[in-house]
């Protein structure tokens, strides 16, 4: 049993004292923790299809297991695999990489905070484009570096500007992070746009991008430009992907990463210290979902269309939400901060986190705070749901948001 002295002497690290919670597993936790009680809790805190993966890949997976593939794989991922993934971005987005220059990771989170780790050193300063996925902001802070916003609202579709961008970059600048489609967002750059970027990036020496990508197949626009394929910045991006949103494989646990030949070494280099390879059954699964024609998911994004739709139109049935109509990805992420100010009677709503417990107190609806996608404003609304529980969980917002005067 732990004693009263170790409670009290006892202490985490400063760096982990540094950093935050991610706010999308943290209202994911407490929702369940709540629905553990009896509460009928309606989730749209977390970015997961509610599908579950083609027979065709796990087919693969218990074919793995039949050849007992189970065996420690190199740390940057099987031959034949990176092979296969080297051949996608070759067929799906016009890029050249060679084996050697995949890297198999344990997500598309850790093969972030490899690239991460791998170039950014302390003082650095990192741009990221806000709104911005939870994790790039705390992956940055835990290397030293410094995370440099660069703030988009939902009057520009949440995009930067040229003019923004180059304004961000100082001689400190060594790293731009941004995801297209965007999470939490669902904005989507065109490849016109990048081109804009690109002029300005290529202008500054030993100044990186991380592309993220991971919801590339999850555009309603088309296809998805990637910055790599921008004439002079294959040399300067780390192309970041996976199978966990576009093939509903969240819980195999498989990202990788296309990146000139010497970023990809560090990065193996890294994960040789922290996970060594990742699983080998994922491995092989993921080896089929990257090999399929990505025709095989037109009816799951046919349906994230359709309820990107429907959200919309529920919506703007709120008065005083401020909303775009996103182009990609599962998320809409209102401004609410019409409501700032406003009470029930029995709590003042200063912002979208209590505006977040609020709803989750008042209505049993989870949703996301924007503060911790670097927009106090806004809130994040995840619509990787079947439509009945999108229609239960918009008439209750809508009926928790009248509550308020």
């Amino acid at each position: 049993m732990e004693s009263t002295t170790q409670k009290k002497t006892a202490k985490v690290s400063q760096l982990l004292e540094s950093i935050n919670e991610s706010a999308t597993l943290a209202m994911a936790r407490l929702s369940r923790e709540m629905a553990q009680q009896g509460l009928d809790i309606v989730s749209l805190s977390l970015g997961e299809p509610d599908f579950d993966t083609p027979e065709f890949i796990k087919r693969a997976a218990i074919d793995a297991l039949d050849k007992n593939i189970t065996h420690y794989p190199p740390v940057n991922g099987f031959l034949d695999v990176r092979k296969a993934i080297a051949q996608k971005f070759q067929r799906d987005n016009g890029l050249d990489y060679t084996a050697e220059e995949i890297v198999i990771s344990t997500g598309a989170k850790q093969a972030i905070a490899n690239a991460i780790y791998a170039l950014v050193d302390p003082g650095d300063e990192v741009i990221m484009p806000s709104p911005f996925w939870v994790s790039y902001a705390e992956l940055v802070k835990m290397v030293g570096g410094v995370p440099v916003l660069i703030n988009a609202t939902v009057d520009n579709d949440f995009k930067i500007t040229p003019q923004q961008l180059s304004e961000a970059i100082n001689e400190k600048t060594k790293l731009i992070i941004y995801s297209s489609p965007c999470n939490p967002t669902g904005s989507v750059y065109s490849s016109d746009e990048l081109k804009a970027f690109a002029d300005i990036i290529l202008k500054k020496e030993n100044l990186y991008v991380i592309s993220d990508e991971i919801y590339e197949l999850i555009n309603f626009s088309g296809r998805s430009a990637s910055m790599a394929a921008v004439p002079g910045m294959w040399e300067r991006t780390i192309t970041v992907n996976g199978v966990s949103k576009a093939f509903a494989m969240t819980g195999w646990r498989i990202g990788y990463i296309g990146a000139p030949k010497w970023i990809a070494d560090a990065c193996t280099k890294m994960q040789g210290q922290i996970t060594s390879g990742a699983n080998t059954i994922a491995q092989m699964a993921a080896k089929e979902a990257v090999s399929a024609d990505p025709k095989v998911v037109e009816d799951m994004i046919a349906v994230f269309r359709k309820r990107r739709d429907l959200v919309h139109s529920l919506l703007l049935e709120i008065p005083g939400l401020k909303i775009n109509l996103p182009e990609g990805a599962f998320y809409f992420f209102p401004d609410v901060s019409h409501y700032f100010g406003k009470t029930d009677g029995q709590e003042v709503i200063h912002n979208a986190t209590d505006l977040c417990q609020y709803m989750l107190r008042k209505e049993l609806v989870a949703v996301v705070t924007g503060d911790a996608f670097g927009d106090a404003n806004c809130i994040r609304i995840s619509y990787a749901a079947s439509e009945d529980v999108l229609r239960e969980a918009l008439q209750r917002i809508k009926k928790a948001l009248a509550q308020l005067h």
